[in-house]
């Protein structure tokens, strides 16, 4: 059993089920091996979860930077941001939708890891939102938590077939327009 789908089978099931509510046993299980065997790869639940993370924040990173490299206005940059972090999510991978789950019953120090990566990669959006052209009184950190919050919880009610992931992001943007 390779780490990388070792990796995999754990983002699935955090995604689902939260990182609190998932044991190493479950996870081996899933994967098809002994619980025991995956300390050959992760020291410990919360090395596997950092991993995970990270490699989720690695994801959606470059899905979205890839994404606003070609357009130039800031609002079409926005869209193409939003349109990529939502199609990350939603992927079969699930990596990057660990990102959307709660952090808050994780030991501090992970917590603290975790937190810094996300705010890492919302940097980008700091400077999208910080680049439109929006009515001076916007609290431009409140528009954009509000934003990412919305795409976020897409996960949780968006079903297949009835409207695509870039159909979701542009008409998020739009409403916020």
């Amino acid at each position: 059993m390779s780490r990388e789908t070792l990796m995999a089978v754990s983002a699935r099931l955090f995604a689902r089920g939260g990182f609190e509510a998932v044991s190493m046993r479950d996870i081996a299980g899933e994967a098809g091996m002994l619980a025991g065997s995956m300390y050959h790869h992760f020291r410990s639940k919360n090395d596997l979860i950092a991993s995970v993370y990270e490699a989720g924040v690695a994801e959606i990173a470059a899905a979205v930077d890839a994404a606003v490299a070609r357009p130039v206005l800031p609002w079409e940059r926005l869209e193409a941001a939003c349109v990529a972090h939502l199609e990350a999510l939603l992927a079969d991978r699930a990596h990057a939708r660990v990102m959307t789950v709660d952090l808050g019953r994780l030991d501090g120090r992970l917590r603290r890891r975790l937190v810094a990566l996300r705010d890492g990669y919302e940097r980008r959006f700091v400077e999208l939102v910080a680049a439109l052209p929006l009515p001076t009184a916007t609290d431009r950190r409140l528009w954009r938590l509000q934003l990412l919050g919305s795409l976020n919880w897409t996960p949780t009610w968006f079903r297949p077939g009835r409207r695509t992931p870039a159909d979701i992001a542009r008409a998020t943007v739009a409403a916020l327009r």
